[in-house]
């Protein structure tokens, strides 16, 4: 059996000092939004709550879906790197980067560079993504939708060339008899699109899953909890958000945070997978099981 957490939209804060010109371009808006919309919303106070009760959960492995920064500001980039190292080591964490990571040209680089091997695995032909990493029956997928992008903008891109090579090692897992789980930051169903942040190649990337099959996909970005489906090759594939583990109680912008715990066994030729959902209510103080459900 595999125990496999996830958590994502962590944005880190409080920002750190910025000066007038880590403020040009697009870094301007976002730090506007993060004063005026963000500050409260997205404090962080109960987060390291939160991962301490995600660790005494004891998974096998953790799956952190992006937008681990706000602003991609050098500082935060480092200091999300050392904020990895208390979730676990890199041999059992791995992060998909969300748009806050690649918010101005040259952030993701410097994220691949300061957080490592927590943004690698084996990959096709070389490429940064998408990346695979195995623990025993299950295959954790991590493919990139983080792009730079203009300002008041947060949306993704999931292109041809990712397009082949998640085709490549869906197919080469499928044909393992692995359970695989694809991580990407921004949700691929058509129900949670937007002009403004939703993800250019929504369509591309569920005709990949339809014609080559996957078991599980886990994304972040929307700061909500939800339960939705796309079509697989031989099933229907759960897609599964998480709200942000930075999210304050009481916001009427963002469910309060939250992690999901999956549990996934080989049960002849199938699987058994069930979640359970760990994190704040809007009130009080505790984290609590909000939900238990099985998948497969």
């Amino acid at each position: 059996m595999t125990t496999l957490a996830h958590i994502s939209d962590i944005h880190l804060a409080p920002l750190p000092h910025i000066s007038f010109k880590d403020l040009l371009g697009k870094r301007l808006t976002g730090f506007l939004n993060w004063k005026i919309m963000r500050r409260d919303t997205l404090s962080g106070e109960g987060l390291k709550a939160l991962v301490d009760h995600m660790r005494d959960q004891n998974p096998d492995f953790t799956a952190v879906t992006g937008d681990l920064t706000n602003l991609a500001l050098k500082a935060e980039v480092i200091r999300a790197g050392e904020w990895l190292k208390t979730v676990g080591p890199a041999q059992t964490v791995c992060v998909c980067p969300g748009n806050h990571d690649a918010y101005v040209p040259g952030a993701l680089e410097r994220a691949q560079h300061e957080w490592g091997p927590y943004l690698q695995g084996d990959s096709a032909h070389g490429s940064a993504f998408p990346f695979v990493r195995r623990l025993d029956d299950t295959a954790i997928i991590s493919c990139s939708s983080a792009v730079p992008t203009r300002p008041f903008l947060a949306t993704g891109r999931f292109d041809q060339e990712q397009a082949a090579r998640l085709a490549k090692i869906l197919t080469e897992t499928g044909e393992a008899g692995l359970f695989r789980v694809v991580m990407i930051h921004h949700p691929p169903n058509p129900e949670l699109q937007h002009p403004s942040f939703g993800l250019k190649g929504h369509k591309l990337f569920r005709r990949i899953i339809a014609e080559h099959g996957a078991e599980l996909i886990l994304h972040g970005h929307t700061h909500r909890s939800s339960i939705h489906s796309i079509s697989g090759l031989e099933h229907e594939v759960p897609v599964i958000g998480v709200a942000a583990a930075s999210a304050a109680q009481g916001s009427g912008l963002d469910d309060p945070a939250r992690y999901n715990l999956f549990r996934i066994e080989k049960n002849g030729n199938g699987w058994t997978c069930t979640m359970r959902e760990y994190g704040y209510q809007r009130l009080g103080t505790d984290i609590v099981m909000r939900l238990q459900m099985r998948i497969y």
